[in-house]
């Protein structure tokens, strides 16, 4: 079983940034594709950025992609979502997902792994 915990949500103004962290313990997941997606209320859960169990490549969603990076650190059992130049309509629940297996779905429904979810509201 894998556990998902994010961290470094909270409120921020229009334009700013922040980093968003999800740590995995129980297992490695140094071996799955990992996924952070978001759900803003009335909304339907959307695939943000995904990124490959090695690093090496990275997925965006055309609404994030150029503002947002995903990253990994593996030895640490860590994804990262950096977030810059942040709109309105980026203010959702940012969650991260585990495959559990190698390749980078782009459907919720494909990850067997979920954390809590953190709160992410950017104010114009």
């Amino acid at each position: 079983q894998v556990q998902l915990v994010e961290s470094g949500g909270g409120l921020v103004q229009a334009g700013g940034s922040l980093r968003l962290s999800c740590a995995a313990s129980g297992r490695t997941i140094s071996n799955y594709g990992m996924s952070w997606f978001r759900q803003a209320p009335g909304k339907e859960r959307e695939f943000v950025a995904g990124i490959s169990w090695s690093g090496g490549s990275t997925f965006y969603a055309d609404s994030v992609k150029g503002r947002f990076i995903i990253s990994r650190e593996n030895a640490k059992n860590t994804v990262y979502l950096q977030m810059d130049s942040l709109k309105p309509e980026d203010t959702a629940v940012y969650y991260c997902a585990a495959a559990g297996r190698i390749g980078v779905p782009r459907s919720q429904y494909e990850y067997g792994y979920w954390g809590q979810g953190t709160q992410v509201t950017v104010s114009s």
